[in-house]
Formats: C-alpha cells, sequence, structure tokens
C-alpha cells in the first residue's frame, strides 16, 4: 500500500535511530536493539506520532477547528494529539478517564496532564468504568452546539485512518 495517496502532515521528527541494547542483549545472550520512538518529537515524542500524522491531516481536510480524544490520566496519546493541535492552530479537549483510583495531586495534575494544558488543550475527568466512546460523543455534540467543528479521534488514535 502506498501511504502517500492519503492525506498526511508531516511534523514527526523521522526516521528515528535504532540503539543497541548492549547491556541486556549480553545478559539474554541475543542482539537485541530498540526503536527510540521518544525521538519523534512533538512533545517528547511516543508511538502515535505516525498515527497522528494522518489523523490531524484529515481532521484539517474536514475543517475541524477542534479535535477530541480520550485515554488514561496520564495519556501519551492525549499529550501528543495536544502537541500536534497546538502545533496546527487546532483546540484540543481531552477526556480523561482515571483508571488507577490514585487521589495524588502530582498524578491527576503534573505529567502529561500538566503538558496538555501548556498545550492549551481543555481537560474533562470521569471515574473509571464510564462510556468512554459515549461520552466523547455527549462531549464532541456539547462542543459542537458552542459552534466548533470537532474531529474526534478514539483512544489511542486507532481507528481505520490510525491504522
Amino acid at each position: 500500500m502506498h501511504l502517500a495517496r492519503f492525506p498526511r502532515v508531516f511534523l514527526a521528527h523521522l526516521a528515528t535511530p535504532l540503539e543497541p541494547m548492549e547491556r541486556l542483549s549480553k545478559e539474554l545472550g541475543v542482539e537485541i536493539w530498540i526503536k527510540r520512538d521518544d525521538c519523534t518529537g512533538m512533545s517528547t515524542g511516543g508511538n502515535k506520532t505516525r498515527k497522528l500524522e494522518f489523523l490531524m491531516a484529515e481532521a484539517l481536510e474536514q475543517g475541524a477547528d477542534m479535535v477530541m480524544t480520550q485515554g488514561a490520566t496520564q495519556t501519551n496519546h492525549g499529550r501528543q494529539t495536544a502537541a500536534f493541535a497546538a502545533k496546527l492552530g487546532l483546540k484540543c479537549h481531552i477526556l480523561l478517564e482515571d483508571r488507577t483510583g490514585y487521589q495524588d495531586g502530582n498524578y491527576n495534575t503534573n505529567g502529561n496532564v500538566l503538558l496538555d494544558h501548556l498545550h492549551g488543550a481543555t481537560t474533562q475527568k470521569f471515574p473509571a468504568g464510564h462510556d468512554m466512546p459515549g461520552e466523547m460523543e455527549r462531549a464532541a455534540e456539547a462542543k459542537r452546539a458552542e459552534g466548533h467543528k470537532v474531529y474526534v479521534i478514539p483512544g489511542g488514535g486507532s481507528n481505520p485512518t490510525g491504522a
């Protein structure tokens, strides 16, 4: 399949390096390498960057002014989505599901949550066990009622475009 036929915004720092894991390789007796997806850029990188290049291109093609996604409180996908949105001038709203029950303020306000907000994203928090796709549809409808053109990205960017 030729990916060039799909809309894409090229924001990732590619190709990411491969790095030998010398000590682990020696310990296990086999040669092991790691792909450095932390080097993809976009707010400390990660494995969702490649998906987001296609998802965000589709959002722009559809005329979205806001993207919305969901994940666990410290979602890496949410952080990267917020970074892409900021880079492209889109608003971002992230639904965070508390899958841990941690009440520690550092867990709930620092790390990726802090980066989400620094990138300009708004967030909503839900307790574990909610129907998060349903909550996203309700939140998207509320944002549309405010006048936004919302592009919904499922958790992890897992849809046909993301794949």
